[in-house]
Formats: C-alpha cells, sequence, structure tokens
C-alpha cells in the first residue's frame, strides 16, 4: 500500500473530504433522509423502507456513525439511530464555508 498524502493537507480539508466521501453513497443519502423524515429514532425500519440486506444498511451506518452524523442506542436486541444534531450543524457549517466562496468564470477559460 502506497503512503498516505492526508498529512499535506490540513484538517479542515481531510476532515470535509471524509464527511463527502461517507455521503457519497446513494443508500446513505437514502438513509439520512428517511431518519430526517421520521423526526425520530428509527430501530430496525431500514431493511423494509430501503429493500437492502441488513448487512448491507449495518455497513452504511457504520460509515455515517463513524463521521458522527448518525448516533445509536442499543434497545434490548436492536440498534436505534437518530441524526446527531450538533453534528449535523457542524456539517451544514462546513458545507456552507465551503460553497460561499466567489468564483469569478467570466475571467477565467
Amino acid at each position: 500500500m502506497g503512503a498516505t498524502k492526508k498529512d499535506i493537507f490540513n484538517e479542515e480539508q481531510n476532515r470535509l473530504a471524509t464527511v463527502l466521501k461517507a455521503l457519497a453513497h446513494p443508500a446513505r443519502i437514502a438513509i439520512l433522509q428517511y431518519i430526517i423524515k421520521q423526526d425520530a429514532c428509527i430501530c430496525n425500519d431500514l431493511v423494509q423502507e430501503l429493500g437492502l440486506a441488513q448487512a448491507t444498511i449495518s455497513q452504511h451506518l457504520k460509515e455515517l456513525k463513524n463521521i458522527g452524523i448518525i448516533k445509536g442506542n442499543i434497545e434490548g436486541t436492536s440498534v436505534c439511530y437518530c441524526i446527531d444534531e450538533k453534528a449535523w450543524k457542524q456539517i451544514k457549517i462546513e458545507l456552507n464555508h465551503f460553497f460561499s466562496d466567489t468564483i469569478k468564470t467570466e475571467e477565467c477559460c
């Protein structure tokens, strides 16, 4: 395996890249949209809702949990997930900051 180049980028660039990588799958977007639409924690509803295998959904939930955008609580034999509002707001701020830079395409190409 090649050496990582993460150390040549700043913390903000690495964080944003990690978040965007985790969000760059339609199943993960669908999971987040479903959780947000429910306006509550969800437990075991995703298999029926998305039509994906439980193992596949679990892997996607793991990726979303790794970036902190969702959190889960164990209740009996199931894990219930909800949006971590603090993390959601922070990601929103980071993305707004990234897209707030003005570009001048008329002076280029």
